[in-house]
């Protein structure tokens, strides 16, 4: 692929120039990074780099999240621009980007996925061989790493007494937010820098709408009584700035801690899971608990195919499984439906379903989509139990009574063209204990 070249904005760049790198945290303001390059240095020039090493593993040419980013980090460039200032977009390999720039020092926010941890200390070392220094601060998280452990120092992986712990161990500090405004006289002045189109980075508009950036907090205050109802706006629709930055997360905390505490433990749990990917790095590819690895997994192709285009015969599941392919999203309650679905019910290993929603959510999230679906197939830390089976269509009867979800999303139930179920409930939920105890009890 045909790489975009900003040559005028790499000149830019001197060992007299400070950077600050922006990844998953596509905002100028309460963005601790930020606010450390710019209180610490002038000459600030702020850099968005277009990762080859992951954009091309990406399947479609219009997906979702890097047309979101795209538009996100121009609105940025405007708003440096009206200060004077711009922003750097490059496009290649960081490493090898980074190889060819001596700035004075490079800013950034913690990156706790494997991939990201070694790519930054892959640069850290570079930036230093040359006198250049690499600073990285948290900014993603309300804490991290062993800033919530046992008494003993080892890691929770029970979610209730981490969520106890952080709640007792927060204070006023933790979420007050940067004054990056502040400093904004210390930006880098010079003249706009070109910007790529989305066809010069090999990539299309997605024709997604995406959710407003806005915190609702009339939605916020009722989210305990609405939060698993689909057919409803009963959630704050924030995943997708919570992922890429473009909202604070002690911002986010702010507001729970005044308007309601079930959506704050649902911040929590964004933590849990973090941590969770940080002290146990296996998850990404194994399970939590390892005698799950030993489940006989059927892995039928076209049941998996089915399952993938909203054509199971449940009604709920194929609603979920369309809003996220027309949309890149899905409701939190019909996520853990949907998911319990494919690895009990069909007895499909986690990590196909993982994986495909890896390719569809907008607000993917490794250590939230790991998390959630280990939860879902029992095999992650703090997980329902095996035996717990979702009805779907229990589940139905309690969250979309009306069909209102389902109807939005399966227009053509009740007809001939509507498929029959894949498989018996009853059959699947017996099929699937039995295999699980044999794997278990092994």
């Amino acid at each position: 692929m045909k790489r975009f070249v900003n040559s005028t904005a790499e000149s830019a760049i001197h060992n007299d120039t400070t950077l600050f790198w922006f990844r998953r945290d596509l905002r100028l303001q309460d963005n601790a990074g930020l606010y450390h390059a710019l209180k610490e240095n002038v000459n600030v020039l702020p850099v968005f780099i277009f990762d080859t090493e992951i954009l091309d593993k990406l399947e479609e040419e219009k997906d979702a999240r890097v047309d979101f980013i795209h538009q996100t980090i121009q609105l940025i460039k405007t708003e440096l621009e009206a200060l004077g200032s711009s922003l750097a977009v490059l496009h290649g390999n960081p490493i090898e980007i980074f190889k060819t720039l001596t700035p004075k020092a490079v800013y950034t926010n913690h990156d706790y996925e494997s991939y990201g941890h070694k790519r930054d200390n892959q640069v850290k070392k570079i930036l230093e061989e040359k006198g250049s220094v690499f600073h990285s601060y948290k900014d993603i998280v309300i804490f991290e790493k062993d800033e919530i452990v046992k008494d003993d120092g080892s890691p929770y992986t029970v979610y209730t007494p981490y969520s106890k712990k952080w709640k007792t161990t927060l204070t006023a500090f933790h979420t007050k937010s940067y004054p990056v405004e502040k400093y904004s006289g210390n930006f880098l002045k010079l003249k706009p820098l070109p910007f790529p189109e989305l066809h010069a980075i090999g990539f299309a508009k997605s024709g997604i709408t995406f959710p407003e950036r806005k915190i609702k907090q009339a939605v916020i205050e009722k989210y305990h009584l609405q939060r698993d109802i689909p057919g409803i706006d009963g959630t704050s629709r924030l995943s997708v700035h919570l992922r890429f930055g473009t909202v604070s997360i002690r911002k986010l905390v702010q507001v729970a801690l005044k308007k309601n505490e079930k959506w704050l433990n649902e911040l929590i749990w964004r933590d849990f899971y973090h941590m969770i990917l940080w002290h146990f790095p296996h998850v990404v590819t194994k399970a939590f608990k390892p005698a799950y690895d030993q489940i006989d997994w059927r892995n039928n192709p076209d049941e998996f195919k089915a399952w993938c285009e909203g054509k199971t015969g449940y009604p709920i599941v194929d609603a979920g499984m369309r809003e996220l392919n027309q949309t890149g999203y899905m409701h939190n309650r019909v996520r853990m439906i949907v998911a319990s679905f494919l690895t009990k019910h069909l007895l499909i290993d986690w990590r196909w379903g993982e994986a495909y929603f890896a390719k569809k959510l907008l607000d993917f999230d490794l250590a939230a989509n790991n998390g959630g679906w280990q939860w879902a197939a029992g095999s992650g830390c703090d997980a329902a139990p095996y035996f717990r089976v979702f009805n779907p269509y229990i589940q139905t009867e309690k969250f979309d009574p009306e069909n209102k979800y389902i109807k939005k999303w399966v227009p053509e139930l009740g007809t001939k063209e509507y498929p029959k179920p894949i498989v018996e409930h009853a059959f699947a939920r017996d099929r699937v204990l039995a295999v699980y105890k044999a794997a278990l009890t092994s």
